[in-house]
């Protein structure tokens, strides 16, 4: 059961703001051996037809008796690495066997709830959910997309929700979110996390 409001409790934001809604890129998987550059990006490892292994963060390609490696770490491994510059083991996984994340607007929310069936020949695309469809959002990856007054206009990404759903002092459904280094910064160090809160017509499931 869904710890979020019914759909009938959500004012129409659509509405309210005056025109469509603003859906935000989805995610496609390409093969890391066509990417030029690889240092820090989000992939996926495993075999066609058996299976895939995600939260990574990968190097540049390195060759080893004529094959051709990617290091592949934890994504936690890899933001503490970063945050305080330390080296840390990756375990090298050949090349055909990593995709890297794509940002896609080909990629958008499916059309019914029915459980959608995949090709096993490659990492299936990740296409973005409302808030309010997912029944937990705790620790879940995160876009902030811009509200009217916002005027960057760009989509936040690289956060987690860190609440469900609540009642925010100002009348509004929020979720408090964080940076995803300070999420990952929160388990190896003890360190709670600086939080937002964002309301939840501005945040999709990533």
């Amino acid at each position: 059961m869904s710890d979020l409001p019914s759909d009938g409790d959500f004012p129409d934001w659509d509405l309210l703001a005056g025109g469509d809604e603003r859906v935000p890129p989805g995610i496609e998987f390409v093969p890391a051996a066509g990417s030029r550059s690889l240092r820090g990006r989000r992939a996926v490892v495993g075999l066609p037809g058996l299976g895939w292994r995600g939260d990574l963060r990968i190097d540049d390609a390195i060759v080893q008796a004529s094959r051709t490696y990617v290091p592949a770490l934890p994504e936690q491994e890899w933001y503490r690495a970063e945050a305080e510059q330390t080296e840390v083991f990756a375990p090298l996984v050949p090349i055909e066997r990593v995709w890297v994340e794509q940002l896609s607007s080909s990629v958008t929310p499916p059309s019914g709830a029915d459980l959608a069936l995949v090709s096993l020949d490659a990492p299936p695309p990740k296409a973005p959910r409302r808030i309010r469809e997912a029944p937990r959002v705790t620790g879940l990856r995160v876009i902030r997309i811009p509200g009217p007054d916002d005027k960057v206009g760009k989509d936040q990404r690289d956060l987690r929700a860190v609440t469900e759903a609540y009642n925010g002092v100002e009348g509004d459904i929020c979720v408090r979110v964080c940076r995803e280094v300070d999420w990952y910064r929160w388990a190896w160090s003890g360190q709670a996390p600086k939080t937002m809160e964002i309301p939840v017509h501005l945040l999709w499931v990533e």
